[in-house]
């Protein structure tokens, strides 16, 4: 006891000498939180760019010699070009022609995904997997590019929940509903009517996307499928490659209500890079030798059903028609055109970038990733903020996906 009374005097003394130390320096602010971005490079740079369809994946499993990691002078995706453009994630579509189904179009599809898994195995410094918003930032941490899948046509589930379910767990986060043509259970845009909008097992289909956190993507449908998904869905839908049909009427791109819709909805419609959904002027001149699908269908019987030859080859005599001046012209600016339309019409918060890179005809200017940038500087010089041009360029799309993940695990 009382060697512990001879203590007190020196833990008193402790305390008091602990108690009137100086407190240690802050932190500068400046210190911890990095300087808003103020240029377009350094916008472009510090924002996450999102991509919601690349039809690379042709090209993968086609082309056997094709490496995504080498630099190419045709198409419009590659790792390198990625890098230049400051591309942080991509979904690459899987996609088969809506003339081809059944079993078929399943194993396909099945392929393509493979495809995809595949070129982020072999490149494992560049390319990160991802199924979630939480997965692209975590990419973009690592200065990887983030490589998403999308389903562009609902045919090749084959008309089954249960297919559905397994392109979910490999890794699916979209489906397009339709493709060029009507399926079992859904209207296309560029079809003739045949259901009405939604049959009830298509109404099946997208309560299941709900249910498992898959977002519903409504590029390609006829408006009547598009009104029917708006009333029925519980989360957000997108447009993963639409543009303004105010500015260019073709059935593909969407009208201002629906636009207005989908913003209500808390959607957003990511703009398609293709001239003729750019240019009416393009596209009337186009229409003449049967438009975009007609091409397609010209140059597949060509290619004997390689279907990166057929795109590739159909943008490739596009582009030579635009430079001879027997097609109308179009510039890359009208990207930029149907992204502030798009802004006027359904908000800031509901628009951002869908390129159809490697599946489209690209327009003057904007002829790989490299060029995206260019977007970036073009907004900001017509007034745009540093933070709206982030949510465009990729923001939106994330704050969607997050969004349909929560009401996933809700509905779960």
């Amino acid at each position: 006891m009382r060697s512990l009374r001879r203590l007190v005097p020196v833990i008193v003394s402790v305390l008091a000498a602990a108690c009137s130390s100086p407190a240690p320096p802050a932190t500068p602010a400046a210190a911890a939180t990095p300087p808003a971005p103020t240029t377009p490079a350094e916008v472009h740079a510090q924002a996450l760019v999102v991509d919601t369809h690349i039809d690379t994946p042709q090209r993968m499993f086609f082309d056997k010699t094709f490496d995504l990691g080498a630099r190419h002078e045709n198409g419009n995706v590659d790792i390198p070009r990625a890098r230049d453009g400051g591309l942080d994630a991509a979904y690459f579509s899987i996609w088969v022609p809506s003339s081809v189904t059944g079993p078929i179009a399943v194993k396909r599809a099945l392929q393509l995904i493979d495809s995809v898994h595949e070129a982020v195995r072999t490149h494992p410094g560049d390319l990160m997997l991802a199924t979630t918003a939480a997965d692209v930032r975590e990419a973009a941490r690592q200065r990887k590019i983030a490589a998403l899948l999308g389903v562009e046509g609902g045919h090749m589930i084959d008309d089954d929940l249960g297919t559905l379910r397994d392109f979910y767990r490999l890794g699916v986060r979209y489906m397009t509903l339709t493709h060029f043509q009507n399926n079992h259970w859904a209207d296309s845009s560029t079809d003739r009517p045949q259901h009405g909008g939604l049959t009830d097992f298509g109404k099946d289909v997208v309560r299941e996307m709900n249910r498992l956190g898959m977002m519903v993507d409504i590029s390609h449908v006829a408006d009547t499928t598009f009104a029917d998904v708006i009333a029925l869905t519980t989360a957000p839908v997108i447009a993963s490659h639409s543009s303004a049909r105010a500015l260019d009427k073709h059935p593909r791109n969407m009208t201002d209500d629906m636009m207005k819709a989908l913003a209500g909805n808390g959607g957003v419609v990511q703009i398609n890079f293709e001239v003729s959904f750019l240019s009416e002027e393009n596209r009337l001149a186009q229409e003449k030798g049967g438009g975009v699908v007609a091409a397609l269908d010209r140059m597949s019987k060509i290619c004997k059903g390689d279907e990166a030859c057929s795109t590739l080859e159909t943008a490739r005599i596009t582009r030579e028609a635009m430079d001879k001046g027997t097609l109308p012209s179009v510039s890359w600016e009208a990207i930029v055109d149907h992204i502030d339309h798009a802004v006027k019409v359904a908000g800031v918060d509901h628009v951002g970038l869908g390129s159809d890179f490697d599946g489209a005809t690209m327009p003057i200017g904007m002829e790989d990733a490299s060029k995206l940038p260019k977007l970036t500087e073009a907004l900001m010089a017509r007034g745009y903020s540093a933070g709206d041009v982030t949510k465009i360029l990729g923001g939106n799309i994330l704050r969607v996906m997050e969004q349909v993940e929560q009401a996933a695990g809700r509905t779960r």
